[in-house]
């Protein structure tokens, strides 16, 4: 559940908003108040807010927006007591509020607004009201057995690691099956294996990295694996790629039929990569 608020003068114009029919918006919350349209409710809240003519800003705005599993089975009465509680851990006491539900797209919400000024003329402090607002739809949702912000962010990254892990199997998987020779090769060879791979060019038509397009993700190759930059990559294949390089720092090399440049900070990691290895081999004789 997410909570965001603010402090508003527009009372009427905003609240006309949430009470707009054409969102199938129906009232579930309705403290202190007679009037049955945007107009007359507004009226009521300025006979309070007309003893405190220094607070200018006199109406709480609220959005409270359960998750979208959550909205599919909430009837209207535990939309209310959400409401009800939200305004408790905000701390806001006996105020004229009226609160709407909107249902005109798979993720239900709702609007609350809630009268700044009580009925001794004392305005809410509303430092921080958008953090406050925050921290409420968290222990809202706590209270009341509801999906928590801090739960759906588990569940995000649990889910990203996993395609982490994924995508770098895969990988492995090419190298090790296709033993890949080019940048295109390597392209073409992790389609088979179901991983996109989408070159990134620079503002100058050089190459400069990849990322990876897997199970609905998009992701760069150093947010994958830090093995899987492209510059890691061109080491390990450092085969006929490797030789362009050490014949030229900007080389020119095919990709999706289509003629890029390495980007130089590329080509020099690569190019170093390559001569150490040769040296390597040398030494080794």
């Amino acid at each position: 559940m997410i909570g965001k608020g603010k402090s508003i003068s527009h009372t009427r114009a905003s609240m006309s908003y949430g009470w707009n029919q054409e969102k199938d918006a129906e009232i579930v919350l309705k403290e202190f108040l007679h009037g049955d349209s945007p107009a007359e409710i507004t009226k009521e809240f300025k006979m309070l807010q007309d003893q405190n003519y220094h607070c200018t800003k006199n109406t709480l705005s609220f959005v409270i927006s359960p998750t979208i599993e959550d909205g599919k089975r909430l009837d209207k009465n535990e939309l209310q007591a959400i409401t009800k509680r939200f305004m408790h851990e905000m701390k806001l006491g006996e105020r004229q509020a009226i609160a709407f539900v909107h249902q005109d797209k798979d993720h239900k919400h709702i609007h609350l607004y809630v009268n700044r000024i009580d009925f001794k003329g004392i305005a809410y402090n509303d430092s921080f009201i958008g953090k406050r607002s925050q921290l409420a739809a968290e222990k809202t949702a706590e209270h009341l057995g509801l999906t928590t912000v801090k739960q759906i962010q588990f569940e995000k990254e649990f889910n990203l690691n996993e395609i982490r892990t994924e995508i770098k199997r895969r990988h492995d998987l090419t190298m090790k099956q296709f033993k890949p020779k080019s940048f295109d090769a390597y392209i073409k060879d992790m389609q088979v294996n179901g991983v996109k791979v989408i070159p990134t060019i620079n503002n100058q038509k050089k190459l400069q990295g990849f990322r990876f397009e897997f199970d609905g993700h998009n992701l760069k190759g150093s947010e994958v694996h830090r093995n899987m930059s492209i510059g890691n990559i061109g080491k390990q294949m450092a085969g006929i790629e490797g030789a362009k390089v050490l014949k030229n720092n900007n080389v020119t090399i095919k990709i999706a039929d289509k003629l890029v440049d390495l980007t130089p900070n590329l080509a020099l990691k690569i190019t170093k990569f390559i001569i150490k290895k040769a040296i390597d081999k040398g030494i080794s004789y």
